[in-house]
């Protein structure tokens, strides 16, 4: 697992000039409908993406994999369009889309020729309104999310872990159910249940659109004008606080299934970012997450892949961008000849040690400099610029806060990493999950994992 800051594996001998995330336009419809615009001429070629604020975390019990259920159902045809026909069209404009869901958001995207920009703002803006639920569909589409489901995670020995690891972690909070839904949950999904779920929250005044690429904003605000202009709003449900509870000891959970080594996943509770300019807790920790896992030179790997070889892999991961309960989480696989007890004693003295020591002033260079370079080669994509405007918004955050991200982080000292190691990392509020391996069967498939997309 890496943090937020290992995009980038480059290192340069000095600390670069940040760059600027320059001329995003934004405006709003009447309807409550958000446009954000990012100019970038270099190639003649536009991104196209729906945000919809209506993940998991919105699900209730018994419903859960909705969400994402509906993501699917949305390429299933609307009143002007026949099943499948959305992906056609975008086919044969030149251009690919796909959708993902998250805990907190389901997004939409194409990427197209930007001529044919206009056809993908209408095709979105009628399925926004327009789409056509019916039970043979569901019926069909559902067997699809439910082998999505075994593939990803009841066939994945790490994906079980992590879904032990987050309902142990979870007992209120909304994030304790996975993303792609329980079995259970699944089986008895109805139609009517996607059809709720698509009243609820498609709305205009609960999604927002990005455009990024060789386009003129005020050309996309006129088009938004025209094709996402006549869609109605309507009020939405009430979102009421599903806060944890403080935990108050250390928890840990067992998971059997099919595997060669065993796999250690620790997850202590941690700050989300909440004021952009007054935190700094989650700067720390995202560093510090750089500081053990971000890349070839970082502690997890230096120390415990190559030095001791206590560990086959160890990994460090912590994002506070989100509108739940956030958590640093580290993972890892011990080497063949060594235990799960071993891996964990070994991750736990990494941190002691920078408890203990503090961080130098080399590594902190390092990983500032690998968040500049990140932010430099983020520029050359029109789907990576896109992507971190709709994800800080989704996050609660504006796209005007970018650039203060990064200089926040670029300020982030060594004592502060010590002092976030010394506050977040204790027994208390932690929760361990562990993969207990079981035989494999002869000639049994290795299972990839990945995320939750349509």
């Amino acid at each position: 697992m890496k943090s937020l800051l290992a995009a980038c594996t480059v290192l340069f001998v000095a600390v670069l000039p940040a760059p600027t995330f320059a001329n995003p336009y934004e405006m709003q419809l009447a309807n409550g409908l958000r446009v954000i615009v990012k100019e970038d001429n270099r190639a003649p070629t536009a991104v196209h993406m729906v945000w919809y604020r209506a993940g998991s975390m919105d699900e209730k019990d018994g419903t859960s994999g909705v969400a994402h259920v509906l993501e699917h159902l949305m390429f299933k045809g609307t009143k002007n369009l026949k099943s499948g026909e959305f992906n056609k069209l975008v086919a044969e404009a030149g251009g690919r889309d796909n959708a993902f869901t998250s805990r907190d958001f389901t997004a939409y995207f194409q990427i197209v020729p930007k001529a044919a920009l206009p056809e993908m703002m209408k095709l979105e803006a009628d399925r926004m309104t327009n789409l056509k639920l019916d039970a043979k569909e569901f019926a069909a589409e559902i067997k699809v999310v439910m082998e999505e489901r075994r593939l990803r995670t009841d066939d994945n020995p790490h994906g079980l872990v992590y879904e032990a690891l987050n309902s142990a972690m979870f007992q209120a909070h909304p994030y304790r159910r996975p993303i792609i839904g329980w079995m259970d949950d699944l089986e008895n999904m109805s139609w009517q249940d996607a059809r709720d779920w698509y009243r609820k929250w498609y709305a205009p005044n609960n999604a927002y659109v990005v455009v990024a690429g060789d386009v003129d904003h005020r050309e996309i605000f006129r088009l938004a004008k025209k094709y996402y202009g006549p869609a109605k709003a309507h009020a939405l449900p009430e979102r009421k606080p599903q806060n944890e509870p403080e935990q108050k000891g250390i928890r840990r959970v067992s998971v059997k299934a099919p595997a060669k080594l065993p796999y250690l996943a620790m997850a202590w509770k941690a700050p989300r970012l909440e004021d952009v300019n007054k935190d700094r807790d989650p700067y720390a920790l995202n560093v510090l997450a750089s500081v053990l896992d971000g890349h070839d030179a970082s502690r997890f790997s230096k120390n415990l892949v190559r030095g001791t070889r206590v560990a086959q892999s160890a990994g460090a991961g912590y994002d506070g961008t989100l509108r739940g309960e956030a958590s640093f989480i580290v993972d890892g696989q011990p080497a063949e000849g060594k235990t799960i007890v071993e891996l964990e004693a070994a991750l736990r003295a990494e941190i002691k040690r920078i408890q203990d020591e503090g961080v130098s002033t080399e590594e902190l260079t390092r990983v500032k400099t690998q968040s500049i370079a990140a932010q430099i080669y983020k520029r050359d994509s029109l789907m990576a610029q896109a992507m971190e405007i709709g994800g800080t918004e989704a996050a609660g955050q504006s796209w005007r806060d970018i650039d203060t991200l990064l200089e926040k982080l670029k300020s982030v000292t060594a004592e502060e990493v010590q002092a976030v190691a010394k506050k977040y990392f204790t027994d208390d509020t932690l929760t361990i999950a562990v993969l207990d391996p079981q035989a494999l069967e002869p000639g049994q498939p290795k299972k990839p994992s990945g995320a939750v997309r349509h």
